[in-house]
């Protein structure tokens, strides 16, 4: 499903205090003008009325989006970082309190299994990931505990995950964990203050807002880029996510493989979709050589498709490494333009 059709109003919402179950709702969903999102994102909003404007908020600095419905994890411990090190793609046995990350777990094929975001605050290694995935990844991780010195929680019932973009000069308050990047904060705010939060840091700005300028900067995220066979070079997760310079972990094999061969399967691409079509490509929708017509053999799929406030109706798309860089192509039936993310 593509992320303008996320709009559309989800089902009665159970207890805001389940924040992993099914029925999630934010309580931000009472703010006026939201609009319900849909899965992945189910449980906050779509948007509030303006998507363009809330985009247009966000690129200036200004406003927050509620992600709330994402799962938060800790890890605490003497030996959190040393024992992480082990299973993650990314080097963090020396990560500096508040330095933020992301990380890979991979399967024994080397095939993307968790995306991982993480900051340490000197005695507590906070991540968040994505809804309905701390079972699994937490279940990963104490069968790997063995010896070492090391505890993990799931704690979405506790805290929410907020953003805040680049150059907002909103203070989170002193009872918040701070994730920052170049494109903004990630803030792990104690659940009972999100209400409060949302009152004094407006505008709100929903989550199709932040997809259009995650796929606008070519960024990757787990299930929508991402299938049961993906690996890290793919997405040109390498560097971001994947450290070259460190062994140990699972999946590790493959990742050496593929960087000295230099030959991954499939690529992403960022798509430039034609402005006549009123509908969206949707997630998993297939593309095709635009001079092969709707009937050619498809040669790689939609992943997330959003419209931009400058750009217009964008996508993402994981296509065979082959498919030549400058060849017009078609994602679903709209015609695209193509740009490239990983070089073939």
């Amino acid at each position: 499903m593509s992320s303008e059709t996320s709009s559309s109003s989800s089902s009665s919402p159970a207890s805001p205090a389940s924040p992993a179950s099914p029925g999630y709702a934010s309580p931000l969903l009472a703010l006026p003008g939201a609009v319900a999102a849909e899965a992945p994102d189910a449980g906050v909003a779509a948007h509030y009325g303006d998507l363009f404007r809330e985009q247009r908020a966000l690129e200036h600095g200004d406003g927050f989006v509620d992600l709330s419905h994402r799962e938060v994890v800790t890890v605490t411990g003497e030996d959190r970082l040393s024992w992480l090190h082990l299973l993650l793609t990314q080097h963090v046995s020396t990560l500096p309190p508040g330095r933020a990350t992301e990380a890979l777990i991979l399967s024994a094929k080397g095939h993307i299994e968790h995306a991982l975001y993480l900051v340490d605050d000197g005695s507590t290694t906070w991540l968040h990931t994505e809804p309905g995935r701390a079972d699994a990844l937490t279940g990963y991780l104490e069968s790997m505990k063995f010896f070492y010195r090391v505890e993990v929680a799931v704690r979405t019932a506790d805290y929410a995950v907020v953003f805040l973009p680049a150059g907002s000069i909103a203070d989170p308050g002193p009872d918040a964990v701070v994730r920052e990047t170049a494109h903004g904060r990630d803030v792990f705010l104690p659940r009972e203050r999100l209400t409060d939060f949302a009152a004094g840091h407006g505008p709100a700005a929903g989550v199709l807002a932040h997809e259009a300028l995650r796929v606008a900067g070519h960024r990757p995220r787990l299930g929508r880029e991402t299938d049961h066979r993906t690996i890290p070079h793919e997405l040109g997760w390498i560097g971001g996510a994947v450290h070259l310079d460190k062994g140990c972990y699972r999946g590790q094999e493959t990742v050496a493989r593929v960087q000295n061969l230099g030959k991954p399967p499939r690529r992403l691409v960022f798509l430039h979709l034609d402005g006549s079509e009123v509908k969206l490509p949707e997630h998993g929708d297939p593309v095709r050589l635009a001079a092969d017509g709707p009937e050619g053999r498809a040669l790689g799929f939609v992943t997330t498709a959003a419209r931009h406030h400058e750009l217009g109706p964008i996508a993402l798309a994981l296509v065979k490494r082959n498919v030549p860089p400058d060849a017009e192509l078609l994602a679903g039936p709209t015609v695209a333009a193509q740009e490239t993310v990983v070089a073939p």
